[in-house]
């Protein structure tokens, strides 16, 4: 089993999403997982979507002009994310929320996943996801309170769009591990010890 480890917090050792996305790994990894690719999407930010830095195989890139050396280095990280992710088995996201949604570094990564022909097509009746059968882990920290049936609940467009944005391409197999209400003295270490202990029982 092919294995993508994904992280995008900007907090680094402080991030709740990077340790718990880190046992995650080690759960899935003493399980048998095996080829590891890791990407940490802060330390390596990626440029927003442009025809110039989209991957080889989305349309978009054709209408770019002639790239220079720059641009083609890009586009090549473009390619490289593109097959990692078409490559894994088994992909586990470190997932922050900021501003109710997720870092523009990770929205910049799935970008790159979205592709035309690629991870899905146009259908009769709507577009049809390519990519189905892999496995999406989402280690999730979240400040407050926002899980459903919760006043913040509608709030929560994190793991949401993520939901959305991996099930157009026919991910559906999506689980979660949540530490929220971090930002609640009286609440994090309890949403701490249990993510952790959710992350080490994740069945394998």
């Amino acid at each position: 089993m092919k294995l993508l480890h994904i992280d995008s917090s900007i907090t680094g050792a402080h991030s709740v999403s990077r340790e718990l996305s880190a046992l995650v790994v080690e759960r899935l990894v003493a399980a048998g997982a095996q080829d590891v690719t890791y990407r940490d999407l802060a330390a390596d930010a990626l440029p927003h979507l442009t025809a110039a830095t989209a991957p080889s195989a989305h349309p978009l890139a054709q209408a770019a002009p002639a790239l220079d050396e720059a641009q083609q280095s890009q586009r090549a990280t473009s390619d490289a994310i593109l097959a990692e992710f078409l490559a894994a088995d088994i992909i586990v996201i470190g997932v922050p929320m900021y501003n109710f949604t997720i870092p523009s570094a990770l929205k910049a990564w799935v970008d790159r996943l979205i592709v035309p022909g690629t991870t899905f097509r146009k259908g009769d009746t709507g577009p049809i996801g390519l990519v189905g059968g892999k496995r999406v882990i989402l280690a999730v920290a979240r400040g407050g309170v926002y899980a459903a049936g919760t006043p913040l609940a509608g709030l929560e467009h994190a793991e949401a769009l993520l939901r959305t944005l991996l099930g157009f391409i026919g991910v559906t197999e999506i689980e979660t591990i949540v530490a929220e209400g971090l930002n609640l003295p009286e609440v994090r270490n309890t949403a701490i010890a249990s993510a952790r202990e959710a992350a080490r029982q994740l069945a394998a």
